[in-house]
């Protein structure tokens, strides 16, 4: 009978597994200046114990329910002594908890919260003369010693891991060992036949020497980057050339983080294209919630190594570096990954609350693990630009415009208005003269009515007009982002929205505002907080050569309404100083921001997440060493109310589709409009939702959440 490591599709037979994660550690080690007979020896220790025939009938009949507990890695462990004695603290390291926390485990399936059941031992000997010999065969195949291990020793090896890992549990710290064999199984299990081939390009420093390039438009490609401080942050309007600043400081492996989804896909192929030429094989990655349907040119193999160790480049959210502030599954071997790359951190001015706190610990603990941090905003409160450059210390390359350079930036003249419909005799002036129309709104549901209000316009109805929010099918709105932007996979012009050569209309959330590259005519937008605001009028008028120098476009804010509950989800207060500081009729003038922005930020109440993070600020780690924390208080606040939702229709897909095809369907939503729905058991578990509370152009109709479904519930 085969033995197998992974169940169906793949059937993986055991031996086959054993080699794809020896290949893997073994790189990654070697990367790391780790010993790599060690390495190995884990990586055969680790899942031995998948050869007992417990293992292997429930492989087989995975739908059954089981009243016993079995854990591969207790039989994995009975196999200690067949290794050598120097390294077995070690393998127990890489063994014991690649899975589960040792202790305190969230299912209380560890090592040492399984030592309270009586029979744990016995049971996972099973028939140990027998089933022994099966995994001695493939012990053999992969070039272990014969050692006839009796099942007193069986016993003894299981004890000595027990004792080894009461005392390791209670010191504070992490095991690399751990990392180290947690990112080769991982790898080995998405990769599997195709280990060998891609272990190869892991850990490749790129060719970073494209952004080398200057121009007389772009300031900071006029300004060195080779200074020899270790971290970097750089103050500086859009369009002066700032993500190229931010590439040329790095010298490694880069680590590129944005805020939002629209901004990270866009950047994964900006980077590509232009690292293409000189970097032909080069391993960049993207990563969010949604990235593994982001393919661009990438092949099967690159879209499952996304979240994988190695990377050349990866651009993510600082939200999937929070496992290292957390202690979460997984962040020892986040560790290994980071430890001296380049981390980019753009944007950091638009986190508020919890994630900026994020943000700050993050720059600690890259900070610790040796990391060279490089920050980039347009717009940031002086008092968070003292606190981050608290936090990086002395060894900093600061850089900012001049005012005259500044001036160069100037492009948007301001209108203050009372309501949207005051503007609509402008939009259409603008459409008459085929231009490009963004309106900007702060809530889907405002959106979606402002969208219902243009489409049924007569004068309209021959224009391309597109709605844009968070609350899309994660397919549509990959779509769209695409015809958004008006470039296909090969930077080619689409002649749609952006790059049409007509006008357009778009109306949008906040999910614009940060590093898309559109550039519009003319912006209808809410009041928003003044930092905010900047970012949004940068999607218009963001086109600079000689010929836009000195010429502006017109942006027109809505005043503030006059009410908390309206003015969600941003403060009143902060959304009256934004636009009092506007001057209405008159050019904004770059050279004025920093002031206008510190008069409305006089203070920010820095949140502190100390209490949460296992990484402290004078240094220790809280954490017990072979653990890892299942959840996170802080964590679980970023997504408080974040869930997914399915239409009807799309369930009997849903449910019997690939990963990729899922995300395509998901649609993100809030918890307490869909909390009464049905839920599937499947992928993540969507809320089940009517079809009519689905448009296409329009995205998630709450009002339409709770219509009668024709569902049995």
């Amino acid at each position: 009978m085969n033995i197998y490591a992974k169940s169906g599709p793949e059937w993986t037979p055991l031996v086959e597994h054993l080699i794809h994660v020896c290949t893997a550690v073994e790189k990654v080690a070697i990367h790391l200046g780790m010993d790599t007979e060690v390495a190995r020896n884990g990586a055969i220790l680790h899942d031995i114990g998948k050869s007992h025939p417990v293992f292997q009938k429930r492989l087989r009949n995975k739908h059954r329910v089981y009243v016993d507990v079995f854990r591969h890695e207790i039989a994995s462990l009975f196999f200690l002594s067949a290794f050598p004695r120097e390294q077995w603290s070690e393998l127990i390291e890489m063994a014991v908890s690649h899975h589960k926390s040792v202790k305190n485990d969230v299912n209380k399936l560890g090592l040492l919260d399984l030592e309270q059941l009586c029979d744990y031992e016995d049971f996972h000997l099973g028939n140990w003369d027998k089933w022994s010999e099966d995994a001695w065969k493939i012990l053999l195949e992969l070039g272990v010693s014969y050692k006839l291990i009796t099942v007193r020793e069986a016993r003894e090896n299981l004890l000595y891991c027990v004792k080894y890992c009461a005392k390791k549990n209670n010191t504070r710290g992490f095991s690399e060992w751990k990392g180290l064999l947690m990112a080769g199984d991982h790898l080995a299990s998405a990769l599997i036949d195709k280990t060998e081939e891609n272990s190869m390009k892991l850990f490749t420093k790129p060719d970073l020497s494209f952004y080398n390039r200057t121009h007389s438009l772009y300031p900071l490609s006029q300004i060195k980057a080779d200074s020899l401080r270790k971290h970097t942050i750089v103050v500086a309007c859009t369009g002066a050339g700032k993500t190229d600043y931010l590439l040329r400081r790095c010298k490694g492996r880069v680590f590129y983080t944005l805020p939002f989804q629209a901004s990270i896909n866009a950047m994964f192929k900006r980077v590509g294209k232009d690292l293409e030429k000189d970097n032909p094989n080069l391993d960049i990655r993207v990563l969010h919630s949604t990235s593994k349907i982001i393919k661009g040119k990438n092949t099967d193999e690159e879209v499952v190594l996304q979240s994988q160790i190695g990377a050349s480049v990866k651009i993510l959210t600082p939200h999937q570096l929070s496992a290292l502030a957390f202690g979460m599954k997984g962040y020892e071997a986040l560790i290994l990954d980071l430890k001296g790359c380049d981390v980019i951190l753009d944007e950091v001015h638009t986190y508020t609350g919890v994630s900026q706190a994020i943000v700050l610990k993050l720059v600690e603990v890259l900070k610790r693990i040796g990391c060279k941090i490089h920050t980039g905003t347009a717009t940031m409160p002086i008092i968070l630009y003292k606190k981050i450059k608290e936090l990086l210390g002395d060894d900093v390359l600061e850089i900012k415009l001049s005012p005259t350079e500044l001036d160069k930036f100037d492009r948007h003249i301001i209108h203050k208005i009372s309501s949207f419909y005051d503007s609509e005799a402008l939009i259409k002036r603008a459409i008459s003269k085929k231009k490009k129309v963004l309106i900007v709104l702060n809530k889907v549901k405002t959106a979606q009515d402002i969208f219902d209000y243009i489409k049924s316009k007569k004068e309209f109805e021959n224009i391309p007009t597109m709605l844009l929010h968070s609350r899309f099918k994660r397919g549509d709105r990959n779509q769209k982002e695409k015809n958004l932007i008006g470039l296909d996979e090969d930077g080619k012009s689409l002649n749609v929205y952006n790059t049409s050569s007509d006008g357009c209309i778009v109306i949008s959330t906040q999910i614009v505002e940060v590093s898309l590259d559109i550039s519009f005519d003319i912006m209808i937008t809410e009041c928003a907080p003044l930092d905010a605001l900047i970012q949004r009028f940068g999607r218009v008028n963001r086109v600079r050569n000689l010929q836009t120098i000195g010429k502006y476009m017109p942006v027109y804010v809505i005043s503030p309404p006059d009410d908390e509950k309206n003015a969600r989800p941003y403060d009143l207060e902060v959304l009256k100083k934004s636009y009092a500081q506007l001057d209405d009729g008159q050019v904004l003038h770059e050279r004025d921001l920093q002031n206008k922005i510190d008069n409305i930020f006089t203070q920010i109440d820095f949140m502190s997440i100390e209490e949460h993070s296992v990484f402290k600020s004078n240094g220790e780690i809280s954490i017990d060493c072979l653990s890892h924390n299942g959840k996170a208080i802080l964590f679980d606040l970023l997504e408080i109310d974040s869930v997914a939702c399915v239409t009807e229709s799309d369930l009997y897909e849903y449910e019997n589709s690939s990963f990729e095809q899922r995300l395509n369907l998901e649609i993100p939503t809030y918890y307490y409009s869909v909390s009464k729905k049905r839920q599937s058991d499947k992928g993540n578990r969507p809320f089940i939702v009517p079809d009519c509370a689905y448009c296409t152009e329009k995205g998630l109709l709450a009002d339409k959440i709770n219509s009668s479904t024709g569902v049995i519930l």
